[in-house]
């Protein structure tokens, strides 16, 4: 959004029946967070208005939309983006709320295409009763390269005050995991992660710790090749291009001495390696990041949590700094820009004055 005031956001509402609307407007229910972005809640009056209601927050008001470029400042927006006849059942996973999740995010693409947003964030989806002919992805950031068509691979990168994560195989099966490493993936994912340190958090030269495969690394051979035959080369690739890679580590210790703290951020091989020492962390803070998109994307950390739908006990603190983030990545990505623009700038200038000369 190029002549903005303000950063808009576009908020997708995530699965209907679980904590997604709970925590979206829990975190609204702050007026004082309106001074720092413009959000535009792609949803329904009728789905925001229930749990209004279910929560108790009467005095929460909203603003019906037609277009993102008819969002007000100071107002919590809402884009109609569903019929009238769906139903909201709390705690429960059905087909409607699958189709009604992936209605918001049709929409929000449809916008960031059209340049009316400068970040989205999204409420947890359920991945399964989304699956149809118009969803076929194991989560949001797979739909999102496919839908943004990023040029290069994108990362599923969980971001808190203490600890960055990505994640080599997102959501790959663990038996899928060891088939699905390589040199050439390690080495343009750590590019992609260098990358969007220097672009998207301000680390001019980040320092990034890889994660082992295998038990101990492997004991030499004894408990996997895999460090040996892949790892350690495409660290050695890495280290020839100039970038601050080190490993790898085996997770245990790695995580158990504090040694994640020496690093700006870690490269884990699977899902559950990184993510379990990420929420145990970091669970009520956590925020998952997109890193390799040509939009800001971020995500709370948690998923639908259809246990505790409709209790009004969900925490809103995740979806909040999810907001922040995506907040604090669009003005680093400006700045950087500016930043490139006028070194760029610079050495023209001097060409020219050396061509005078």
């Amino acid at each position: 959004m190029k002549d903005a005031k303000k950063i808009r956001i576009g908020i997708s509402h995530g699965d209907i029946n679980g904590i997604g609307c709970e925590v979206i407007l829990k975190t609204f229910n702050d007026a004082r967070i309106l001074e720092l972005f413009t959000p535009i809640i792609y949803s329904s009056p009728k789905v925001i208005g229930y749990y209004r209601k279910a929560l108790g927050l009467v005095n929460l008001h909203t603003n019906l939309i037609r277009s993102a470029e008819d969002a007000q400042d100071e107002r919590i927006n809402v884009i109609n983006c569903l019929n009238d006849e769906i139903r909201v059942e709390m705690g429960k996973s059905t087909q409607d709320a699958g189709e009604a999740a992936l209605a918001s995010l049709k929409a929000i693409v449809t916008d960031v295409r059209a340049d009316l947003l400068d970040a989205l964030v999204t409420a947890p989806v359920n991945k399964s009763n989304m699956q149809s002919e118009n969803f076929r992805f194991p989560g949001h950031t797979e739909f999102f390269q496919a839908e943004f068509g990023a040029e290069s691979d994108v990362l599923m990168l969980m971001t808190c005050d203490i600890l960055r994560i990505g994640i080599l195989t997102g959501h790959a099966p663990l038996v899928n995991v060891s088939s699905l490493i390589n040199h050439d993936k390690i080495v343009s994912t750590v590019r992609l992660i260098n990358k969007s340190m220097i672009e998207d958090f301000n680390i001019s030269r980040p320092q990034i710790a890889v994660l082992s495969l295998n038990p101990h690394a492997g004991d030499n051979g004894l408990l996997g090749v895999e460090e040996q035959t892949v790892i350690i080369p495409a660290i050695e690739t890495l280290k020839n291009e100039d970038i601050l890679a080190f490993g790898p580590y085996p997770a245990d210790g790695f995580f158990g001495s504090d040694n994640f703290r020496k690093f700006d951020v870690t490269l884990a091989m699977y899902h559950d390696q990184g993510m379990t020492a990420f929420k145990t962390l970091c669970f009520e803070s956590g925020v998952n990041y997109t890193a390799g998109l040509p939009i800001v994307r971020t995500s709370p950390a948690h998923g639908t949590g259809y246990d505790i739908a409709g209790k009004n006990i969900a925490s809103p603190e995740s979806f909040r700094q999810a907001l922040y983030t995506a907040c604090d990545i669009v003005k680093r990505r400006t700045e950087y820009k500016n930043l490139k623009a006028g070194a760029m700038k610079e050495v023209e200038i001097r060409d020219k004055n050396e061509e005078w000369a």
